[in-house]
């Protein structure tokens, strides 16, 4: 047992004695001989520092600093722009004078039928019964009426059998002056607004729908200040959308206030704002639309009847006007007759004569109601809009 311990004992020590020979041999092993020169290493060029030129610099002519001139130290003084302000380019309207003139050759194109008809009845060598009938036919077609054609056809007959033989001229001549008989040339046409003890004046413009009535309250708005009036609007017409605006928009254009209220309001607060606005900005006129009311539609002519209650109690009304659309032609009757139960109607404005309407309308509107035709609409121009002559519109029916 001892024999075998101390054989273990040997075998240990040898075998430490060659590892240690073996780490021995390998620390004595020579490192790798140093390089013989030094690689040369490129260094990046240098970036440039402030104030490093960056060429040779060159001789320069330079100023001393006595040459130089240097701010005195006061601070610069700001030059404030004055504000731009938008202000709106304003319509200039057309006089009034003289427009029904200018607006005669538009009229007679699309009415002298009814004069050039009668002139060529009248002109044929005998008149029976049967010529009188078709010159009564003419008239009615016209829109004349009954009794205003049976009225002209009476007094022509009369005039005729006493003339005896008849040129073109005198017929033409006496056809003019009968037709200015049932026109009516000694009516004040005159659209009432300057009252003599107050200011504003006030105008109400009243009519069915689709007449044209709020487009001719902007275009009257336009006829008074081309006559040098101030104009205030009341846009009472709460029904219609965007009534209100396109009255605005009407006024903006000649520099006339609008006074409106919410859409479906009372129309007569409308009515009676825009008068009292108008009397604390001193204006000359307040003109006040209204809604287009359907003659058929009792509860809404009354409340016709109530804004005309209203404005009445800060002033009269000058004017009440019926917008009548002359197209209608006899239909446009049965209107006037409900509107002049409402309300007293002053004068008649009628719209659209210059397109498939009858002159005679016009002699059929005053006969019914007992008022005259004050304005008269002749296209869609915003200066279409003229006060109503006799003369000049009997011209234009029978022409030259």
């Amino acid at each position: 047992m001892e024999t075998v311990i101390l054989a273990v004992v040997i075998a240990v020590v040898v075998l430490g004695a060659l590892g240690g020979l073996v780490v021995g041999s390998r620390r004595k092993k020579p490192l790798p001989p140093p390089p013989t020169s030094v690689p040369d290493i490129t260094a990046p060029p240098a970036e440039p520092h402030v104030g490093d030129e960056a060429e040779t610099p060159r001789d320069e002519a330079r100023r001393t600093i006595e040459e130089v001139d240097l701010p005195d130290g006061s601070a610069p003084v700001a030059v404030e722009e004055p504000p731009v302000l938008d202000v709106p380019v304003l319509d200039v309207p057309e006089p009034t004078a003289g427009r029904l003139v200018r607006l005669r050759s538009r009229l007679s194109r699309s009415q002298n039928a009814l004069g050039k008809g009668l002139l060529t009845l009248l002109s044929r060598e005998h008149l029976d019964e049967d010529t009188w009938e078709e010159i009564e036919d003419i008239l009615l077609t016209a829109d004349v009426g009954v009794a205003p054609t049976q009225e002209l056809v009476d007094g022509l007959r009369a005039r005729v059998k006493v003339l005896g033989t008849r040129t073109p001229q005198e017929l033409r001549t006496l056809l003019r002056e009968e037709l200015l008989k049932l026109v009516g040339t000694d009516v004040d046409r005159t659209v009432k607004t300057e009252p003599e003890d107050r200011k504003p004046g006030i105008v109400m413009v009243v009519g069915v729908n689709g007449t044209g009535k709020t487009t001719t309250t902007g275009k009257l708005a336009r006829v008074l200040v081309a006559d040098g009036r101030s104009v205030v609007l009341g846009a009472a017409d709460t029904f219609r959308a965007a009534a209100a605006d396109q009255l605005q928009t009407w006024g903006e254009r000649v520099g006339a206030h609008t006074v409106r209220g919410p859409e479906a309001g009372d129309p007569a607060s409308v009515a009676f704002d825009a008068v009292k606005e108008g009397k604390e900005m001193g204006v000359d006129v307040v003109l006040i639309d209204t809604a287009g009311r359907l003659h058929t539609k009792t509860g809404l002519m009354d409340e016709l009847g109530k804004v005309k209650r209203v404005v009445e109690k800060h002033a009269p009304l000058d004017e009440v006007l019926l917008v009548l659309d002359a197209t209608t032609g006899q239909n446009g009757l049965v209107q006037a007759r409900v509107f002049a139960e409402v309300v007293d109607i002053t004068g008649i404005v009628l719209t659209k004569l210059d397109g498939t309407a009858k002159g005679g309308i016009v002699i059929a509107v005053q006969r019914e109601l007992g008022v005259p035709v004050k304005l008269i609409g002749l296209g869609e121009g915003a200066d279409d809009l003229a006060p109503f002559d006799a003369e000049a519109f009997v011209d234009a029916l029978i022409g030259d």
